[in-house]
């Protein structure tokens, strides 16, 4: 890993800033009120405790290899890097009315280009409009994803996120965001989200193209709120001495996309006769649960994606700039099933299930499934037409609050015919994939 000049200038300012703001809590000054191992510090005014910054964060360092069934590919293919490097502040003020947040991430392996674009993950400021709920503006992840992105990256199940998080999320989206929890009675909770955002995944630093994107999410918790926030990690590190159950469903619609998913601008652009932009709406619906007891937990999502491409596209911009009026698809020209052809359209479904044994070594299995559409950049041969993927892992952690812990994983890959080694210069290849992959992860 290393870090270019730009990563260390945000770093000092982001830190700067944080600072001189903490400095501002009090003239008295602040002091360290708790420290949890894996949670961070937790700072507070010596005046007062009206207002308080929450420090935290980890690295992970990891390692994959990729083996092939193939025989035509007799080497692994092999990398190191610093998986994640990541930094947040979190701010409490008024009686924790006003809460903010500025989360860094200093690895360069963000998805998208690793630029200065991409160096703040996290930037809301929110606003508790009663004890039930708050509203957020800003960027950070997006309720409207799959239940994984509502994870934090250093207390996943597995090494990684299942291949539905890469197919079909946003992963983090700049705009307005409602949420609130809200007692049904007989210890039953709903947890209702409200997202209108710019469309583009994070903030557009540069022409914002289409139009606003608009969802929500619906959780219902039919027994009762999970320990520590616990709907917010994958393993039962609390052990839940009740059954603990989160059943949710999602919706989304992103008015006039420019990229395969909306998770960028600009980087997929279509005009009308009168070479004005006219770009496809993208709309999503999903479905997941988590469920929890006595070191036991599972996990499922559903996810399904369809394009509304607009009738009057008639030319398309090429990567290099330049203009053309075709649209090829195979041996024909065909607009509608061109633009499809680069949009990530079809169905997702993923379950995964472990058990945490009291000494805090974990054992971990998963299955996930693309189903792609005709027209579907997940016919990729290079990056996708990978239908199946099997995962087994183990973990070992050493706290209570993911504080460190080790994993590794294998994960057996069904390559559909047609399909590329990625690692190879986009070489054909006939067999299947196995991936072998470990990471370490400390937070403080």
């Amino acid at each position: 890993m290393s870090l270019n000049t730009s990563h260390i200038r945000c770093f000092l300012l982001l830190s700067t800033v944080v600072v001189a703001a903490t400095a501002a809590f009090s003239q008295e000054g602040v002091i360290v009120n708790t420290y949890t191992h894996g949670e961070g510090y937790n700072f507070t005014t010596y005046d007062d405790d009206d207002y308080s910054i929450a420090i935290s964060g980890f690295v992970q360092p990891s390692y994959e290899r990729k083996f092939y069934t193939d025989h035509d590919f007799d080497e692994p293919a092999q990398r190191f890097r610093m998986r994640r490097l990541r930094l947040r502040y979190t701010g409490r003020a008024a009686q924790e009315r006003i809460i903010w947040r500025l989360q860094g991430e200093f690895s360069g392996n963000l998805e998208g280009d690793a630029t200065i674009a991409r160096f703040l993950t996290d930037a809301w400021v929110g606003y508790r409009l009663n004890r039930r709920w708050m509203l957020r503006a800003g960027q950070k992840n997006t309720p409207t994803d799959n239940r994984q992105l509502l994870i934090r990256s250093h207390s996943l199940q597995l090494v990684e996120r299942s291949r539905i998080t890469g197919a079909f999320s946003t992963i983090r989206e700049f705009g307005m965001f409602l949420d609130g929890t809200v007692p049904m009675g007989r210890g039953m909770y709903m947890r209702p989200s409200v997202v209108v955002t710019n469309g583009d995944g994070p903030n557009a630093f540069d022409a914002d193209f289409g139009g606003l994107k608009y969802g929500g999410r619906l959780d219902f918790l039919p027994f009762g709120l999970f320990t520590n926030l616990g709907q917010f990690h994958e393993m039962d590190m609390m052990r839940e001495q009740v059954p603990r159950l989160v059943f949710g469903v999602t919706y989304s619609y992103n008015q006039g996309v420019s990229s395969r998913r909306g998770r960028e601008s600009g980087s997929i652009l279509y005009l009308n006769d009168a070479n004005e932009f006219s770009l496809p709406d993208f709309e999503k619906i999903g479905a997941d649960f988590l469920f929890k007891y006595r070191g036991f937990s599972a996990l499922g999502e559903f996810v399904t994606t369809r394009a509304y491409v607009p009738s009057d596209i008639t030319q398309r911009i090429r990567n290099d700039g330049s203009i053309t009026g075709t649209f090829p698809v195979g041996d024909t020209d065909d607009m509608v099933n061109y633009v499809k052809g680069r949009m990530m359209l079809g169905t997702g479904i993923m379950v995964q299930a472990g058990y945490l044994f009291k000494n805090r070594f974990s054992v971990d299995a998963r299955y996930t499934n693309l189903d792609a559409d005709a027209h579907s950049f997940l016919n990729n041969g290079t990056f996708y037409n990978r239908p199946n993927y099997y995962t087994f892992g183990v973990a070992q952690h050493f706290g209570k609050f993911y504080g460190a812990k080790i994993q590794a994983s294998m994960t057996f890959v069904d390559v559909n015919p047609g399909s590329n080694d990625i690692n190879g210069a986009g070489n054909p290849m006939t067999g299947n994939e196995w991936i072998f992959r470990f990471i370490t992860s400390i937070a403080f």
